[in-house]
């Protein structure tokens, strides 16, 4: 079974670092932390705990959350009001993941704690990466296409597409190398083939129920 993700909450307002903390505690997949204050008390969770992932405010009683991120050499998402160019760009590149700007949706927070689990499998274990895996990691970390306003083509569906390639493969492969589970690979690879952008064929094995394999038609 695969660890949890930690993910840290630090924001000096209690109720919004306990907004934030819900809203990860209710993914699969994280475990939430206990939300911290001060740079102070974060330093001493990263210490003590070693998250995985930072969720952190800009301005903080007693430090600058920006500062905090590159020190503290952990995946971090900024979450301020602030929204200067100045403070984004200060932000990116202290090495933060996103930047959310106070207001925003929960669904804004949960698209990006999404996107990061994925990325992480994308990632995972010691193995040779191609160019395109390394592509396609940052594109699910950024949401690539995700604005796009083709009903016809989702985000997702587009990185399957891409998985795919030249090469025939299964659900369950193409939800490897996209970083998603088999059962929603074959959710969209269904839809894919009900529009004709893919060629599905059954693979008979010695046993069992035949094996659907995709390939991208044409």
């Amino acid at each position: 079974m695969t660890d949890p993700i930690r993910v840290l909450v630090l924001d000096d307002d209690f109720r919004v670092g306990g907004l934030h903390h819900g809203v990860v505690a209710a993914r699969a997949g994280f475990a939430a932390l206990d939300p911290v204050r001060t740079i102070a008390e974060a330093r001493a969770a990263i210490r003590d705990h070693r998250p995985d992932l930072l969720l952190a405010d800009v301005y903080l009683p007693d430090g600058d959350g920006i500062a905090l991120v590159q020190e503290a050499a952990v995946d971090a998402v900024l979450i301020s009001a602030a929204d200067d160019a100045g403070t984004v760009r200060r932000a990116l590149r202290a090495g933060a993941i996103a930047y959310l700007m106070k207001p925003f949706e929960q669904r804004r927070l949960v698209s990006v704690l999404d996107r990061y689990a994925r990325y992480r499998n994308l990632l995972s274990g010691e193995h040779a990466m191609r160019q395109q895996d390394v592509d396609r990691a940052l594109a699910v970390l950024h949401g690539a296409g995700e604005a796009s306003t083709t009903p016809s083509r989702s985000a997702t569906e587009q990185l399957i597409l891409e998985a795919l390639g030249s090469d025939e493969a299964s659900a369950a492969e193409i939800g490897e190398r996209v970083g998603i589970s088999r059962a929603t690979a074959q959710r969209h690879l269904t839809a894919l083939a009900e529009r004709s952008a893919v060629d599905v064929r059954l693979r008979y094995g010695a046993a069992g129920r035949p094996e659907h394999r995709y390939t991208v038609r044409g």
